[in-house]
């Protein structure tokens, strides 16, 4: 595993995957399976992998928390970052803070809680996770009212946040106040886009961006490099032409549930047992399963 701070330069020269979390048939991580996917990415030329609400790190038992690190950090390459996740909730995410301290990961993203909290508790929050962990942190910002770009810019300026992961969805990506607001008072280059493949042009190319996070890279990695390079080059045509092909796959996610889709979607193509996805998920039904393995497999076979 790489365990160097993540530098800007790193998160704009790869993408950023989000991958599931393979589990056995008695529901436990299971560390073959693991390393399977992440030699499939690594393959593909992918170096930094986010383990969030792919993951599903919101269920993680407490006692499996430390084992599952543990697993991660093992599992990686030497040049690959392995950035793991921690919460939600405000208590969770600091006991997981003691126990991340042991280990040389970059850094940890905390996870956004959705209920019981506001902008300003959130930015104490985050703060307080910083400073037990004792490295700056990722925030992900995937809702309005979760935390405001003031409260995010104080936590920059004040050296608790390594990168920002972005993803609040929009009916037109290209109008976005908050996103606006949020790189005028933070440095573009801490900023990615949190969605995958389909908005990332225009987040890239519109509001400069300095890179993208995908679940979909996990069934094809080398593509959505191709498409990073691209989009990066001012190859308009070659990464829409990539974005298309990804896209029969993001819309099974929209339709169905993103997690779901992509869990079985890694399994179904072949790259990797994933396991019985965890409560308080469910497994696809059937017909949904057939869908979505014959979508994985025709964009596993144009990587």
């Amino acid at each position: 595993m790489d365990t160097r701070p993540l530098t800007s330069e790193q998160l704009a020269s790869s993408v950023i995957a989000v991958p599931p979390l393979a589990r056995d048939a008695s529901e436990r991580v299971c560390p073959s399976e693991n390393t399977r996917l992440i030699r499939h990415l690594e393959a593909g030329g992918v170096r930094v992998l986010l383990y969030g609400g792919n993951a599903i790190f919101y269920h993680l038992r407490p006692s499996e928390y430390a084992a599952t690190l543990q697993m991660l950090a093992e599992a990686a390459g030497p040049e690959t970052a392995v950035v793991p996740s921690a919460g939600p909730s405000y208590g969770v995410s600091m006991d997981q803070a003691v126990i991340a301290r042991d280990f040389n990961f970059p850094t940890v993203m905390v996870l956004p809680h959705q209920g019981l909290n506001t902008p300003a508790g959130v930015e104490t929050g985050l703060r307080r996770f910083a400073e037990a962990y004792g490295k700056p942190i990722v925030v992900y910002i995937k809702q309005e009212g979760y935390v405001n770009p003031a409260e995010v810019a104080r936590l920059v300026r004040d050296g608790c946040v390594s990168w920002i992961k972005y993803a609040i969805v929009r009916p037109n990506t290209a109008e976005d106040p908050f996103l606006k607001e949020l790189l005028q008072q933070v440095p573009v280059s801490m900023v990615v886009s949190g969605i995958g493949e389909q908005p990332a042009i225009i987040h890239l190319r519109e509001f400069g961006l300095n890179g993208f996070t995908s679940g979909c890279v996990c069934v094809a990695p080398r593509l959505s490099m191709d498409f990073l390079r691209a989009v990066k080059s001012g190859n308009e045509v070659e990464a829409e032409r990539i974005r298309a092909v990804f896209k029969p796959l993001e819309d099974l996610r929209n339709a169905i549930n993103p997690v779901r889709v992509l869990h079985e979607a890694v399994s179904l193509a072949g790259i990797a047992n994933t396991g019985t996805i965890l409560p308080l998920l469910n497994p696809l039904s059937e017909s949904q399963a057939q869908s979505v393995g014959t979508t994985a497999r025709s964009l596993l076979t144009a990587n």
